[in-house]
């Protein structure tokens, strides 16, 4: 009895594992990893313990659970439960640089080392420089402008 308790714990312990893998951490992670680690030592040493018989029944009937626990859980719409259902309409920056030219003056109101924020017009952007160091308080101009990417250097 003692080697069905084994089996039978590391089997069920790496299933379970596995389902929550599938359930709060999806991708391939240790959790999953170690269910599959565990069921398949336990699979083993069915195996090795009571004979090739023994064994393909404990493979047949963990493979079994978990087929079964998979439809259940897409038939009772688990996933759904658990999957997004709100639409993201929101924009990411699109027109950041809208209102800037190259030439224009601001003034850095944080250090630039070499990323800092500087105010052009009353508004706040984010800059760089082009490797060199900018005091806060400084006065700037802009020399570049690539997608959102600012770059300015010191008015001497």
């Amino acid at each position: 009895m003692e080697g069905w308790i084994t089996i039978i714990v590391l089997v069920l312990i790496g299933l379970i594992l596995m389902y929550l893998e599938l359930i709060f951490v999806p991708g391939t992670t240790i959790l999953g990893l170690l269910g599959l680690v565990l069921s398949g030592i336990g699979i083993y040493v069915a195996y090795v313990r009571h004979g090739s018989a023994v064994g393909t029944l404990v493979l047949g009937s963990s493979l079994l659970v978990t087929i079964v626990g998979l439809v259940y859980s897409f038939r009772a719409g688990t996933w759904r439960k658990l999957s997004l259902k709100q639409k993201n309409e929101f924009r990411v920056n699109e027109d950041y640089t809208k209102g800037l030219h190259i030439g224009m003056s601001g003034v850095a109101i944080s250090d630039l080392k070499p990323i800092g924020k500087v105010e052009f017009s009353d508004i706040n952007y984010e800059v760089a420089t082009q490797g060199h160091l900018i005091d806060s308080g400084t006065a700037v101009k802009i020399i570049k402008i690539s997608g959102n990417k600012i770059i300015v250097t010191s008015i001497k």
